[in-house]
């Protein structure tokens, strides 16, 4: 009887946190972060909530509204972090 040999799995993409397409540069550089330096503090509130309406606004409308809704999530919790850095 021949047994079946299975393959390890993949290790899976982590799309909402850690997308491939956002890895950090040569100089650690997470792209988020330079987005902030770029636009200071009050654009990139206003970025923050942008990003909240865009992937709420997708949400029903393609395949991946899990991760639409999980985005959304990531960047509104983003959000608190910068509005209560304040409040410390």
């Amino acid at each position: 009887m021949q047994r079946k040999t299975t393959k390890p799995a993949a290790p899976t993409k982590d799309m909402v946190n850690h997308p491939p397409h956002y890895a950090e540069t040569d100089n650690g550089v997470e792209c988020i972060d330079a987005i902030r330096a770029a636009l200071g503090r009050e654009q990139f509130i206003g970025f923050l909530r942008g990003q909240v309406i865009k992937y709420q606004w997708r949400l029903g409308k393609k395949d991946s509204s899990v991760e639409d809704n999980r985005k959304a999530i990531w960047y509104a919790n983003k959000l608190d972090e910068v509005l209560n850095e304040l409040e410390a």
